[in-house]
């Protein structure tokens, strides 16, 4: 059995600039950490040829016997079938998917699995992978097999863990970790609150819209990425420098650039929710992912955070705590022992129930 944990993460500033369609012509930055919200992949043998996915978040199932004849598109559990035509494992397994976030909020959970579930196989078949190469290869099932219009910084995220920055370009990709005294990593952590909105999205129609903006040459797209990329620097040199209402402000500044790549990313409630949490105290914030829901990311000092939680709750949005994660994507239990046995049951079957159970 194989146990692989792989973070979300939180964006702070450069998101969008990590799709190809503007890194590879202009160059991309993203400043963002991993936190301590995981996606977990179990990894099992079995002892006949058969595939079984499951996932307990979308209560789904897929079983099959060729990997080969199962079609991706339209399936729930296309990111994990994918990875699957990629590694052929030539082998029977069970494999159990399970997360802390729902997807669809902002937090790069689709990343998170395509690398938890990367991370599974090429451990138990022995082809260790460095997180660079998890990271790209990910990032190529998403983009060219899923044909998903997906930038990397999700998957470079989940699998270094930490705050860093990430430099993208034709001739690939750069992590560079901010390394943060301890007091201003603690202080960082306690004035960053999360809230989820209420509602989740497919990310999906809003980056189609920026990528083809970019590939049109869209000026007020374009201008607005060059903006927010040139907001990484000053962002991380506050944070060394333990400025965090520099930071908090750069937040703002951020988020209003976002919202001029495309009229999805925001709406009059979210706007309302974010003035808001201005007014009780809050300097910036911003949606964690593409935008138009997810979760909602306000820097706010400790004094005022009480009021933040108290309007956040009226507009009834739920917050979230969490902590930074430093570890990335890794196995958390690795026993070759624990398959060896044909009776120890891992040769199970779900099936659909066809019946009602009586009582």
């Amino acid at each position: 059995m194989i146990i692989v944990r792989s973070p979300v993460r939180i964006s702070f500033a450069g998101g969008g600039t990590d799709l190809p369609s503007y890194y590879e012509k202009h160059g991309g930055l993203v400043l963002s950490t991993s936190i301590n919200k995981y996606f977990y992949t179990v990894l099992t043998d079995r002892q006949d040829e058969q595939t079984q996915i499951i996932s307990s978040d979308l209560r789904a199932l897929e079983a099959c016997e060729d990997i080969e004849q199962i079609e991706l598109h339209g399936s729930e559990l296309e990111i994990p079938l994918a990875v699957l035509k990629r590694v052929r494992p030539q082998m029977g397994t069970n494999l159990f998917l399970a997360s802390e976030v729902p997807p669809g909020t902002g937090l790069g959970s689709s990343a998170s699995v395509c690398v938890g579930v990367l991370k599974a196989f090429s451990t138990r078949l022995g082809r260790e992978m460095t997180r660079a190469e998890l990271a790209e290869t990910a990032f190529d099932i998403a983009r060219n097999i899923l044909k998903r219009p997906v930038g990397k910084q999700d998957e470079y995220a989940t699998a270094f863990g930490g705050l860093n920055v990430f430099k993208f370009d034709a001739e690939g990709t750069e992590a560079e970790a901010v390394m943060l005294s301890a007091e201003t990593l603690a202080d960082l952590q306690q004035n960053l609150l999360l809230f989820f909105t209420g509602s989740s999205r497919d990310s999906s129609n809003i980056l189609a819209e920026q990528d083809l903006s970019v590939q049109q040459r869209h000026d007020r797209v374009l201008e607005a990425l060059t903006a927010m990329k040139d907001l990484v620097l000053p962002m991380r040199e506050a944070l060394l420098s333990g400025d965090l209402d520099a930071f908090g402000n750069l937040l703002d500044m951020g988020w209003n650039l976002k919202k001029q790549i495309s009229s999805q990313i925001s709406n009059a409630r979210i706007d309302q929710i974010y003035e808001t949490a201005r007014n009780q105290g809050a300097p910036g914030g911003k949606l964690t992912g593409a935008g138009g829901g997810g979760f909602l990311l306000l820097f706010c000092p400790r004094d005022c955070q009480q009021a933040v939680r108290n309007s956040m709750r009226e507009f009834g949005l739920k917050e979230m705590r969490f902590q930074f994660d430093l570890a990335g994507t890794r196995v958390v239990y690795n026993d070759p022992f624990f398959d060896a046995d044909s009776g120890a049951g891992m040769q199970w079957m779900f099936r659909p129930a066809l019946e009602p159970l009586a009582g």
